[in-house]
């Protein structure tokens, strides 16, 4: 008897249907958060995840649009 050695993936096989399998395959590999991926957690993990956002820099719609405005105007003016 011969002894060979087979390579046996540790992952299980994916198919094209899954969404992030789907999109690996088109897109380089990212080391940050991917909106198109999926994310499975508890409740616990989304609550902790959903802290962490909160905790940033916060603005309102209006400054929001006050800044968005005044990009769009400099935007446009280096355009021509």
């Amino acid at each position: 008897m011969s002894k060979k050695i087979y390579k046996i993936s540790e992952e299980p096989p994916m198919t094209v249907g899954e969404p992030a399998v789907a999109y690996s395959a088109t897109t380089p590999v990212s080391t940050g958060w991917n909106p198109n991926v999926p994310f499975h957690g508890t409740q616990e993990e989304w609550w902790e995840h959903f802290r962490r956002i909160e905790e940033g820099e916060f603005m309102t719609i209006e400054e929001a649009d006050k800044k968005f405005e005044i990009w769009k105007k400099e935007f446009l003016a280096s355009r021509t």
